[in-house]
């Protein structure tokens, strides 16, 4: 058996698929947002790098990372997907929604962590030690990275007996 067996050559070239340019456009366009806005913050003061210079720094690479995706995809089109399972669309949506909607009653860190195991547990079907692992990890860990470490302020439990016991 020889490699040339093994490789599949595609005979028509394909076209890119408009989901896939709608990704890009939107990849893009996030990118130039940012940079448009972190204009406003300042990107640089007379002690240094202003406040808007790292969002600067990352709308450019968005941008640069779409063009990129855009070239490739010119070049090569990517295989897509007959279909988009709804039920997976849905259940982060939904979940992103209710995180945003209990993040102040009861906390980053325990709302991170319910919304990591709901997604590491029900829906990736993990173990549970490798689940409760990682959900403490991201959630605990951001937290204490956050606050402690880059002195950026994430909301504690408004409950005031989950405050008392520090979530």
């Amino acid at each position: 058996m020889t490699t040339e067996s093994l490789r599949v050559e595609p005979t028509t070239r394909g076209r890119v698929a408009k989901s896939v340019l709608a990704g890009i456009a939107a990849f893009a366009a996030v990118g130039v947002y940012v940079l448009v806005s972190s204009i406003g913050l300042g990107l640089w003061t007379s002690l240094g790098p202003g406040p808007g210079l790292f969002p600067f720094a990352m709308g450019g690479l968005l941008v640069a990372m779409a063009v990129v995706w855009l070239f490739q995809e010119l070049k090569n089109p990517s295989e897509t997907p007959q279909g988009v399972d709804g039920g997976v669309v849905i259940s982060v949506v939904v979940s992103l929604a209710v995180l945003a909607a209990v993040l102040d009653l009861i906390g980053f860190q325990l709302s991170m962590f319910l919304f990591l195991m709901y997604h590491l547990k029900v829906r990736g079907r993990r173990g549970w030690a490798s689940s409760l692992i990682i959900a403490l990890a991201g959630s605990v860990g951001a937290f204490y990275a956050f606050n402690y470490g880059l002195n950026v302020t994430l909301p504690p439990a408004g409950i005031s007996l989950l405050n008392s016991i520090g979530l």
